[in-house]
């Protein structure tokens, strides 16, 4: 199946979007300079709604897609994930663990640990980051796990429920359910839902407009050039500015639940002519879950330096908030180069053998 365009680069701007989230954080906690006045610096939690509607987008369109030719496998389906995923995904939860719990003390760095460590190998191995996280705040470390976990949730959920519905049931059920769960998510009384941000519409969403699209239904979006100039501005602005922001949090939900599957059929499905066809984009792209998973880990190794070395008082606090940035960001995409090429790469081949 061809790669979709656009999509690659994606990932990674927002993978980017989530540094930039974290970084003025630990640095405001660790008493260094930082800067975060912009909007780009607090839409870390949309940049991963983003993720997640890419991800159903993704995954719903290839499930119906090999269900549509009688070759969808729960079993290939699950070992593919388990190759992307689980690797790396247990390679930090295994450092996360040992740097909080034996690390820090070793090194004579407070860290309060608020659980103990058979409860958090338990809840991280079997899915639930999410609920460890909320429950606990073990560390930012762990904490970004909780991502993962909704993704592993959803496929746990969406590999057998989309096998056993008949093909052209597949859009109305998934629609009753995207509707029913949003209004569910929302009920106040259902708030431990909002708490482990078990934000499950935003993958229902990126699916249900994948299919529209495989049934030829958004054909009306391909006739003007405006609708997918309007989608990437919309999002754009969203993610660089505060227009578009409302206090209402179910608004909220629903508006980007609704622009950001629009928004990715605007780059894979309405482009036209433009394609990001630049190597090192697509590249940065295909390493964006691993600048994704350990930029915490490098931005707690680069706050640690700074501490030591206080450079505020010789270059000034803006030399210094850039510079760390540029440590942290940089470190980051060259770990990740290598953990791709040298660490993940040998199970994306792995992966490859089950695709059919």
């Amino acid at each position: 199946m061809n790669r979709l365009p656009n999509l690659d680069p994606l990932r990674f701007f927002l993978a980017t979007f989530v540094i930039l989230f974290h970084l003025p954080q630990l640095c405001r906690n660790q008493g260094l300079p930082y800067f975060d006045e912009w909007a780009i610096f607090h839409r870390g939690s949309e940049a991963v709604y983003l993720f997640f509607t890419l991800s159903g987008f993704l995954i719903i369109r290839l499930i119906y897609l090999e269900k549509e030719e009688g070759r969808f496998s729960i079993k290939r389906f699950y070992t593919r994930r388990i190759l992307r995923i689980f690797p790396l995904y247990y390679l930090v939860l295994a450092f996360g663990l040992l740097f909080y719990n034996f690390i820090l003390p070793i090194i004579g760095i407070p860290f309060e640990i608020n659980y103990e460590l058979w409860q958090g190998i338990l809840l991280c191995t079997f899915f639930l980051p999410n609920v460890f996280s909320s429950l606990y705040e073990p560390g930012g470390i762990l904490e970004i796990l909780w991502s993962i976990g909704i993704e592993e949730q959803f496929y746990l959920l969406i590999a057998p429920l989309l096998f056993y519905i008949p093909r052209n049931r597949i859009l109305l059920v998934l629609a009753g359910i995207a509707v029913g769960y949003f209004i569910i998510f929302h009920w106040n009384s259902l708030y431990l839902l909002r708490q482990f941000q078990m934000v499950f519409f935003f993958l229902f969403t990126g699916g249900i407009v994948s299919i529209l699209e495989q049934k030829k239904l958004l054909e009306f979006f391909k006739k003007s050039r405006v609708w997918p100039v309007l989608f990437s501005l919309l999002t754009l602005c969203y993610f660089t500015t505060n227009w578009l922001i409302t206090e209402s949090y179910w608004f909220n939900n629903l508006f980007l639940s609704l622009l950001f599957p629009m928004f990715l059929h605007s780059l894979a499905f309405n482009s036209g002519s433009f394609r990001i066809t630049n190597k090192a984009l697509i590249h940065l792209g295909n390493i964006s879950y691993g600048i994704y998973m350990y930029h915490v880990i490098i931005l707690n190794f680069v706050v640690f330096l700074f501490l030591k070395w206080n450079p505020s008082e010789k270059i000034g606090e803006t030399s210094t908030i850039l510079l760390i940035n540029l440590f942290t960001i940089g470190l980051t995409i060259v770990i990740s180069h290598f953990s791709f090429r040298y660490f993940e790469s040998y199970f994306l081949k792995l992966k490859s053998k089950f695709r059919t």
